[in-house]
């Protein structure tokens, strides 16, 4: 019998299962929609929807790539114990090999794509792992980034915890000094936190919130106007100081601030260094986690 793509999507939509799960289930089903139910149920895969409701805040971020091209991407899973499960690992390592070599435009892109070394796509592949595994796992987010002339550094901290991406131009990126600049600025982002690359990148409203903070305090000071504008503006420097990369103070070298490190680098190769960018992923960050209530759970289980 002839498996068409409305009798694949129907099965889909009833079961929460891959596609390709479907058509397989429809054709050793004969095109029997009961039966292929029945079949991709003894699979355990027409679990994957339910268990796709579930919050996922655990996983792993990783990284993939070298010189003027890298990526990384953020994998959720239920709990961090299967984050050390072998086939998660590979699941993770080859959603960040698409992303690097097919260079999707968004996650929907990303989930129509070839998963690597298999017939499914990456959200197939998804739907069948979180029946193989038995938990909620999704791709969550990811950046990539290529740059003509320069370096793209990583830098994964945490056993997979804190992901980094950080993109120097040059058009002297092959020099060894480049790269291992970049990489040490890779991991000062993940240390520091930036919230913006420079004082420009800061919405106005933000900045504007900031000012009326200061200002309600300095005026409880007693101060002259013209003194408390000057106390204003050293607050708003100071907070710039900590929401902006390249104003930060450089961990490495605390003296030093990261736009000097990138200057000095410039001086050091003879060629102009410009930061341009930069990604960090924290895992779980924004995700509402689950609070579980023990002892409401051990009270409802003994009823």
């Amino acid at each position: 019998m002839t498996i068409t793509a409305s009798m694949v999507a129907d099965l889909r939509a009833k079961t929460g299962a891959g596609m390709m799960d479907c058509k397989k289930a429809l054709a050793e089903a004969n095109g029997s929609m009961e039966e292929a139910v029945d079949i991709l149920r003894k699979k355990g895969l027409s679990a994957a929807a339910k268990k796709a409701s579930r919050v996922a805040a655990e996983g792993s971020v990783v990284t993939a790539g070298e010189g003027n091209l890298g990526v990384v991407v953020e994998v959720n899973a239920e709990t961090d114990f299967v984050a050390k499960n072998e086939s998660f690992q590979k699941f993770t390592a080859g959603v960040a090999k698409a992303v690097l070599d097919q260079a999707p435009a968004n996650l929907e892109a990303l989930k129509a794509l070839p998963f690597p070394g298999t017939d499914r796509t990456v959200e197939e592949e998804q739907v069948h792992l979180v029946a193989t595994i038995g938990e909620n796992i999704h791709a969550r987010r990811f950046a990539r980034f290529e740059v003509a002339a320069g370096v793209v550094a990583s830098y994964v901290h945490g056993a997979g915890k804190i992901g980094v991406l950080v993109e120097l131009a040059t058009d002297k990126g092959d020099d060894e000094r480049v790269g291992a600049v970049a990489r040490q600025l890779a991991m000062h982002v993940a240390a520091a936190n930036p919230q913006f690359l420079s004082r420009q990148e800061v919405p106005s409203d933000v900045l504007e919130r900031e000012k009326e903070i200061y200002r309600a305090k300095a005026k409880e000071s007693g101060k002259p106007d013209n003194i408390l504008e000057k106390i204003i503006e050293g607050q708003i420097n100071k907070f710039f100081g900590e929401i902006c990369l390249l104003e930060q103070a450089y961990v490495i070298d605390p003296d030093l601030k990261v736009q000097k490190v990138v200057d000095n680098l410039a001086k050091e190769i003879g060629s102009e260094v410009k930061l341009t960018r930069y990604a960090r992923f924290q895992l779980g960050e924004g995700v509402e986690k689950r609070e579980d209530d023990f002892a409401a759970e051990v009270a409802k289980l003994s009823k």
